[in-house]
């Protein structure tokens, strides 16, 4: 009887976690969204396109390493405040006049917008490990799912906002009315989230940023394949190409992501239900195996037909819905392993690596989607997507296997 009274405090402070991150994702996405159509509109190429992004996914990367450690070893609420206050900064540097929007300084606020993003990703998803009882695997499937798929739902509301706020307000406009917002979120965070969740009873060394855990690690190069296959032509490659190719607006754009991440996150939600939790299945190595390989097929079917059909937008359109149905599940299947694979103690450790390696698949993707895009086009991105998803299925075989449901 005593165990609700001693989660009391973790779940208010967890959900205070989820408030910030939810608010910090619509401010990502709609960042994203403005920087890639802002900047197509002023004439930058795909490939300098993608490289606006290049720092965001480096720093990213350093972010995870070492925020993983930080929330360990000083508590989730600090790293949660920190990624705050600079994703205020990045869209602070952002309200200069076009002229002095130069790739340099956009790089540089974008490298701030990254490590921002991976503070509080990593400081989200490690709490949940500290708020589920131990042996609860099926409460923590479920848990996970719910953070992640409501999160990239609110992306893709995001993505939304950005489209539209350019059409309306324009860029710096757009970045001031999301930089006041976040201050008041950072401001209440500031009062309300006062509890080290997350903090090791004993102090990390900083080499334990590495994980020793073989599964981790598998599980861990999965997802950088994975979400390189992703990012390969969603993030520069697509836009680029719906504009330029056919014709859309930019309203007509962000509203097109902004419904893909939405029905997303959606089915990211229903993955415990869709992979059978309810009758006592929970995922393993396999489970990824066969979710990756069945999306693998997607991108290279897409591939051949953008350049063997009469219609590319229908198709085009509809695989990619289907693609992001099916890279949800596998996407809640990874978020799910790496929680139930890390240690309960350190649980910020495990996952800000595997978040390291989710950044290294992001800019892989980036630079890939600016630079292939520009020379072989988009048909050629959907193949390296599905040459990825294959990589990521044979890593999966690698994964640990239940024997029994848990």
């Amino acid at each position: 009887m005593t165990q609700p009274r001693l989660l009391t405090k973790p779940l208010h402070q967890y959900f205070v976690i989820t408030g910030n991150y939810w608010a910090f994702t619509l401010t990502d996405g709609a960042l994203r969204m403005l920087v890639v159509l802002h900047f197509h509109n002023l004439g930058y190429s795909p490939l300098a396109i993608a490289m606006l992004f290049l720092f965001y996914e480096i720093f990213g990367i350093i972010t995870n390493l070492v925020g993983g450690w930080l929330g360990a070893r000083f508590g989730l609420n600090r790293t949660m405040n920190m990624g705050l206050g600079l994703q205020i900064l990045a869209l602070a540097m952002l309200l200069v006049p076009d002229a002095q929007l130069t790739v340099i300084w956009v790089m540089a606020a974008q490298a701030l917008s990254g490590i921002a993003k991976d503070l509080n990703k990593m400081s989200a998803k490690s709490a949940i490990k500290t708020l589920v009882p131990v042996g609860a695997t099926g409460k923590l499937y479920k848990w996970v799912a719910v953070l992640t798929g409501s999160k990239n739902a609110l992306k893709g509301v995001g993505f939304f906002i950005g489209g539209a706020l350019l059409a309306l307000v324009g860029f710096q406009s757009a970045a001031g009315l999301m930089m006041a917002s976040l201050a008041l979120v950072f401001l209440l965070s500031i009062i309300f989230l006062t509890n080290d969740i997350g903090k090791a009873r004993a102090k990390p060394r900083f080499t334990d940023i590495f994980s020793k855990s073989a599964p981790v690690n598998y599980l861990s190069a999965a997802r950088m394949f994975l979400f390189g296959s992703r990012d390969v032509w969603f993030v520069v490659a697509l836009p680029v190409f719906l504009a330029s190719t056919l014709g859309w607006s930019q309203a007509s754009i962000g509203s097109f992501f902004a419904i893909w991440i939405i029905g997303y996150g959606f089915i990211q939600s229903l993955t415990p239900v869709i992979t059978g939790r309810r009758s006592g299945r929970l995922p393993d190595g396999l489970t990824a195996f066969y979710w990756a390989t069945g999306l693998a097929a997607i991108p290279i079917f897409l591939g051949f037909m953008i350049n063997n059909s009469t219609d590319v937008e229908t198709i085009l359109l509809i695989g990619l819905m289907v693609f992001g149905a099916l890279f949800a599940i596998n996407s809640a299947v990874h978020s799910f392993l790496i929680v139930d694979y890390a240690a309960r103690d350190s649980a910020s450790l495990d996952v800000g690596f595997y978040y390291m390696a989710n950044a290294a698949g992001r800019l892989l993707g980036t630079v890939l989607s600016g630079w292939v895009f520009q020379i072989w086009g988009l048909a050629a991105c959907l193949w390296i997507s599905g040459i990825f998803l294959l990589i990521t299925a044979a890593i999966s075989l690698g994964l640990p296997k239940r024997t029994h449901p848990s």
